[in-house]
């Protein structure tokens, strides 16, 4: 535009020059209004700034040869010649802020248009890269349900042929209870994990008794690896579901004493409303922790496990309320602390 305009208003300065050349006479009155180009208003004013023909009401400055104001741009050519009584050449365009905001709103639409023909095209290869992935999941999915289903009249029968075992050695025993125990809380994660009904009844126990009773059911574990569990428990009323409780405990238990290495130590306090359960394992870095409660995580493939534990966990608190914080460092062990106050009667 502005060299269109600028071109335009040298071709009329070109015009009067010749005008000039030719001496002809009384210019304000016939030439200038024949200079009139077709696509631009045009004004002619003396050095003064006067006009001598005009169709722009007012010129806001002389001093720029192109520029915009309001509505409208400018362009003015200070004519050179000398002869006549003319100073300044001054065209106006009235289109162009009418064409620039056609312009935003059609880039607008476009973006726009682009915006949406990205999300659906971005959508489709989602699906279509993620599709081995979602194969990969169904599949795994499928393949702990059979196993869960196969898993489970072996272990009873196993637990059961235990309890019956006589005139054998107490270590013996003790390392097959602990590997019983160990396959009977791996088969309850899983099962949960493909059937979890959140509609539990929840009934009122007290706590303490409750978690004694889990620690001598999964003490087996902990001796065969020669691990103390050691219990500071306040008496509590809770009103929950039991089952979702033992599968709390069970979970962060047996991580506790699968993640600590022989001879070590696990402590489990119930005080004020807040259950702790620490240990003194192999720990975990900062930027795992973000991602312990997510299902199929594992950050330790030498001791086992399918990952699913502490999701359920942390689906079992955020059903009843219960605040989750975990303190860990790498090589330092983890206690995780659980805020009862939301189950407390």
């Amino acid at each position: 535009m502005r060299f269109e305009m600028l071109y335009q208003a040298r071709m009329i300065e070109s015009k009067l020059l010749m005008a000039e050349d030719r001496g002809e006479s009384n210019i304000s009155k016939k030439l200038l209004p024949k200079l009139h180009p077709v696509r631009f208003k045009v004004g002619f004013f003396d050095k003064s700034k006067h006009s001598l023909y005009s169709q722009i009401n007012e010129v806001p400055m002389f001093s720029k040869n192109f520029y915009g104001e309001g509505e409208h741009c400018y362009s003015v050519v200070k004519f050179p010649g000398s002869k006549l009584n003319v100073g300044y050449i001054v065209l106006r365009e009235d289109e162009l802020k009418v064409k620039l905001h056609k312009l935003k709103r059609e880039v607008i639409l476009y973006l726009v248009a682009l915006f949406i023909f990205m999300a659906v095209v971005g959508y489709f290869l989602a699906r279509l890269f993620l599709k081995p992935i979602r194969e990969r999941i169904e599949s795994l999915d499928r393949f702990i349900e059979d196993t869960t289903h196969e898993l489970n009249t072996p272990i009873s029968a196993i637990l059961m042929t235990i309890q019956t075992l006589k005139d054998i050695e107490p270590k013996k025993l003790n390392r097959l209870k602990a590997s019983a125990n160990r396959l009977s809380v791996m088969y309850d994660t899983l099962a949960y994990s493909l059937s979890h009904d959140s509609k539990e009844p929840k009934e009122q126990f007290d706590l303490k008794e409750f978690i004694e009773n889990r620690v001598e059911t999964i003490n087996p574990l902990a001796n065969s690896k020669t691990i103390e569990i050691d219990c500071k428990l306040e008496s509590l009323r809770v009103n929950m579901s039991r089952e979702s409780m033992r599968r709390l405990v069970d979970n962060v238990l047996s991580n506790a004493i699968k993640y600590s290495d022989a001879k070590g130590l696990v402590k489990i306090s119930l005080q004020n409303g807040v259950l702790r359960i620490k240990d003194r394992g192999i720990g975990i870095s900062k930027e795992e922790q973000s991602n312990i409660f997510k299902r199929y995580q594992r950050f330790n493939k030498d001791r086992g496990g399918f990952g699913i534990g502490l999701s359920i966990v942390m689906a079992i608190a955020n059903e009843n309320g219960i605040k989750v914080s975990i303190k860990s460092a790498k090589g330092r062990g983890s206690e995780f602390s659980f805020d009862l106050s939301s189950i407390l009667k």
